[in-house]
């Protein structure tokens, strides 16, 4: 947006003034910043409903005055049990959010600023449904933000004190926070006090002190009235507000020591008067009071927010807490008795005031940087945070083939350097760090600072020494959580001039398409290929019956076969990779009447045939073969970050017959899931996993993603024709490296790159041969294939 907003829509409420107060501030303050900008006002209690602003205060009401223990349970609730915050913050985001979507679209602000939770709790909502483009701030009038009052997609939170910052991150450690000067509209400044008692026809001398607990009056009046009284004071002044009940008891009080007023228009000007200021909620009268440059006392707190704000302003030396009657009895003879340390009081109360321009601060919002909080991840990206376990990590990976004319280490590091300090920050895979805690959702936190240096390395091979062991150590090591989880190894090998482009990211960040979709968008020349996501779906019922009939299928399928390539999981690995001419494949595909997927899925299952050295007629071997749907109706596109992929099983023919006829049975085979409707099944089960509990959620994950319903994971994934370079370099090929399931021993990957396929072989060498046999088997199973027709 430009520096100068045309609109400013704040949203408040009247529950109390306070709120509205802290609003007129900003309002006052956008004025003054942006002359001739419009400011609007909306109500958040209002937009609820109409029947939503009388029910709320009077539950506020009853709560602090009849039963201030359900106060205080509710707000310590909101800090003690982290569930129980977040289920309450959703319920009313989602209630505020959807009654204010419509109303925020008929003001359309350049820049909307909230002062009150619930209006706040709304503009989260929106944010987290990208319906909100425009910068939200929220002014937090309290001096302890509750978690109520933050949210991780509010750009900003002014707060009001140092600790309030720390109070804030404690509520909720992804909110944006700083500290702002009092709000309060300018007419609240220090000003000299016998003038502002002549005013009001009050006497210049004597010490008075001022007694306001906000626009209801409401707590401990009396007794504040009482217990200053008994210090000796010469004058009380009682603002009751709008409570006409207690302003008559006051009246009614034969002591022409209290001056008892209802509500007063006149504020700056009596907290000019007084001496000292005692108050029980720590909002309005209370910023207002030190924007003045007076000693503040909270009595007796009201229960919930008014006794956090008091024991934080404490803490902040911003105010004097008097919990009982003779505590604010003997602070108030102290200070008559010693005028030194009430003035130390109102020297702080201005310095804290003081120490900025509430205009400047206002002005700064209309540049705030877009903040994106934490997102707990899809289900079915989450399925791989769970799946993890400490023998079998959960990450894909790729090698990158560069070819071209040779470069020293260091230019070849520099290149792939630079393309990440200028590209990364754009990449959404790229600038998101996992959040894992145990019994939690796992979350994504934004984090846009990529270092270069610490996601990059750079290895220089020569005198022999062999690319395969650095290999094995790089796709065999997990990769790290404590950062944006994602790292490249380039090896540059000088004797035989090879450089290989090595990259693995945990699987929760994307499935194999956004790795190589990122990779390019990362590294290579130009704009790269991509598909956008694609509109229309199915007719529901069509969708719900698919689903039911793939639901009876995947139950009817039963445990996999038993193999000898599964068992207990080691974190032993071998890794190695085969190329095919992709002239050849589609060729013998079409010699075969079969689709390259299939007829690449007949190469794997001739291999796994000659691995076994199976010889028993009709013998099965079960593969989870995922597919992607980022292309189908309705699909995400091949650059939207997440796993996008329907799984389908497949029991593969390995027992004696003739390549041909093995080719042509997997053919069959692959068709069978879609007829079914087993992979729309597969892929409703991940998303309504989702709605479980997250340890049910991810027990049920470790019960399925294992030996038990497959044998091995294979992957047939659409590339590219189109060759891409890096600079100089020519991605040559790509070959993918997968990652195991728990228990099973083999995954095999398959890429078309240009002109050739890519595969990559992934064994647990304490359940299987080493990866190297597996790519011997496929090399001749294909060359057999490759030969025979139908």
């Amino acid at each position: 947006m430009t520096v100068q907003p045309r609109r400013v829509l704040l949203i408040s409420a009247t529950i109390g003034e306070g709120h509205n107060a802290t609003a007129r501030a900003v309002e006052e303050a956008a004025r003054r910043a942006w002359p001739g900008c419009e400011v609007s006002w909306l109500d958040a209690l209002r937009a609820m409903g109409r029947w939503v602003p009388a029910t709320f205060n009077w539950i506020y009401v009853t709560n602090v005055e009849s039963t201030p223990w359900l106060y205080d349970f509710f707000y310590d609730s909101l800090w003690r049990y982290r569930w129980f915050a977040n289920a309450s913050r959703r319920f009313v985001g989602a209630w505020s959010g959807r009654r204010l979507r419509r109303a925020i679209a008929a003001h359309d602000p350049d820049l909307i600023v909230s002062t009150y939770p619930l209006g706040t709790a709304g503009l989260d909502r929106l944010r987290r449904r990208g319906g909100l483009g425009v910068p939200v701030a929220a002014v937090v009038s309290d001096f302890s933000p509750h978690p109520f009052w933050v949210y991780p997609e509010a750009d900003l939170h002014y707060v009001m004190s140092d600790a309030s910052l720390r109070a804030m991150r404690r509520a909720e450690p992804d909110a944006v926070g700083a500290v702002c000067v009092p709000p309060v509209v300018s007419a609240f400044r220090p000003a000299d006090r016998a003038a502002a008692r002549r005013s009001f026809g009050l006497p210049e001398t004597g010490f008075t002190v001022l007694i306001s607990c906000g626009s209801l009056g409401f707590g401990s009046v009396e007794r504040a009235a009482d217990a200053a009284l008994r210090a000796g004071v010469d004058r009380v002044v009682v603002i009751c507000g709008r409570n006409e009940a207690l302003r008559r008891r006051f009246a009614a009080r034969a002591d022409d020591r209290i001056v008892a007023l209802g509500w007063v228009d006149e504020m700056p000007g009596l907290l000019a008067a007084a001496d000292v200021v005692v108050t029980n909620a720590g909002g309005a009268t209370a910023l207002e009071a030190l924007a003045c440059g007076r000693a503040v006392v909270m009595f007796e707190p009201i229960a919930g927010h008014g006794r956090a704000n008091a024991e934080l302003m404490a803490d902040a030396e911003l105010a004097e807490l008097c919990p009982r009657e003779h505590d604010l009895t003997a602070t108030l003879r102290r200070w008559v008795a010693e005028p030194h340390l009430l003035a130390q009081r109102e020297d702080r109360a201005l310095k804290h005031s003081q120490a900025a321009d509430f205009t400047d601060q206002v002005a700064a919002l209309a540049q705030l940087p877009r903040h994106h909080g934490r997102r707990p991840l899809r289900p079915q990206d989450a399925f791989f945070v769970y799946a993890t376990t400490p023998a079998v990590s959960q990450q894909t990976g790729a090698i990158l083939q560069l070819d071209g004319p040779q470069l020293s280490t260091q230019e070849c590091c520099e290149e792939i350097s630079s393309r990440i300090a200028q590209r990364a920050r754009g990449l959404p895979m790229l600038t998101r760090r996992l959040v894992l805690r145990r019994g939690r959702r796992p979350q994504w936190t934004p984090d846009d600072e990529v270092d270069a240096g610490g996601h990059l390395r750079c290895l220089e091979l020569r005198d022999g020494r062999p690319a395969d062991p650095v290999v094995e150590e790089f796709f065999s090591t997990p990769v790290r959580t404590d950062r944006q989880p994602w790292e490249l190894l380039l090896l540059n090998d000088i004797d035989t001039g090879r450089v290989l482009l090595l990259a693995k990211m945990h699987h929760a960040l994307g499935d194999g398409v956004a790795v190589t979709s990122t990779l390019l968008r990362l590294l290579a020349d130009g704009p790269q290929p991509t598909t956008s996501p694609s509109s229309g779906s199915r007719p529901w019922h069509r969708r719900a019956a698919k689903v039911l009939r793939g639901l009876v299928s995947l139950a009817g399928a039963g445990p996999a076969p038993a193999s000898r390539l599964v068992g207990r999981s080691t974190p032993n690995r071998s890794f190695a990779d085969v190329e095919f001419p992709a002239a050849d494949v589609r060729a013998s595909a079409r010699s075969h009447g079969v689709s390259s997927t299939a007829f690449l899925l007949g190469v794997v299952a001739e291999a796994l045939h000659r691995t076994l050295g199976d010889t028993t007629a009709g013998q099965r071997f079960r593969v989870m073969v995922p597919r992607t749907v980022r292309t189908a109706r309705g699909g995400a596109g091949t650059s939207a970050p997440g796993n996008h992929t329907a799984s389908m099983s497949i029991d593969l023919p390995v027992g004696p017959m003739s390549p041909a006829r093995r080719v042509a049975e997997v053919a069959a085979g692959l068709a069978e899931p879609d007829r079914t409707g087993q992979t729309a099944a597969a892929g409703a089960v991940l998303a309504a996993l989702g709605v479980l509990p997250a340890p049910l959620h991810a027990w049920v994950v470790r019960q399925i993603y294992q030996r038990r319903f497959f044998n091995a994971v294979v992957s047939v994934l659409p590339g590219q024709r189109r060759p891409a370079h890096i600079g100089p370099l020519r991605i040559a090929g790509v070959v993918p490296v997968l990652s195991l399931a728990d228990g099973v021993g083999v995954a095999v990957g398959v890429i078309g790159w240009g002109d050739r396929f890519g595969v990559g072989i992934t064994t647990d060498t304490g359940l299987a041969p080493r990866a190297v046999a597996l790519a011997g088997h496929l090399r001749d199973a294909f060359a057999d294939l490759r030969g025979a027709r139908r």
